[in-house]
């Protein structure tokens, strides 16, 4: 074959580093918009960034051309940078080092972008922390909770 084609669709979550509130509710959506410009730029498609005041989730595209290791680091790194100049954002703001990336079929995107949009209602009941258990557990991702979380 040619040409190299691929399309692996990702739900990809991540928090600020010790889940402090630092995303208040006021710059969520620039946020939002702004890490889907960061995907966009490396080369992956978003196609929904939500999340609430500790934590965000994206559903993209992985790149062909790059790992998922460096997608996030990307994404993570320029946000970062973004959050620290707004004038609602911390200056000690940080992303958690690590992340969770689960793989999904193009017909369980309609679901998990559902689920993306619901985030500040389903946080009313459930911590960041025990939906990512259950996405590990969900998604079989075998860990150790000593290092789930810095």
């Amino acid at each position: 074959m040619a040409q190299s084609l691929s399309k692996v669709l990702l739900h990809v979550v991540f928090s600020t580093k010790s889940r402090e509130r630092w995303i208040p509710a006021p710059i969520q959506p620039r946020l939002h918009a702004y890490l889907a410009g960061a995907c966009r730029a490396v080369g992956s498609e978003a196609y929904r960034v939500g999340g609430t005041d500790d934590h965000v989730h994206i559903a993209c595209v992985l790149p062909r051309t790059l790992t998922m290791s460096k997608l996030l680091e990307e994404i993570k790194k320029s946000s970062s940078a973004w959050m620290k100049e707004q004038e609602c954002g911390s200056r000690l703001f940080a992303w958690q080092a690590g992340y969770g990336a689960f793989s999904l079929g193009q017909s369980q995107m309609p679901t998990l972008l559902r689920y993306i949009d619901g985030q500040p209602d389903h946080h009313r009941t459930r911590t960041f922390k025990e939906e990512f258990h259950d996405f590990l557990k969900r998604y079989e991702v075998e860990f150790d909770e000593r290092y789930v979380w810095n």
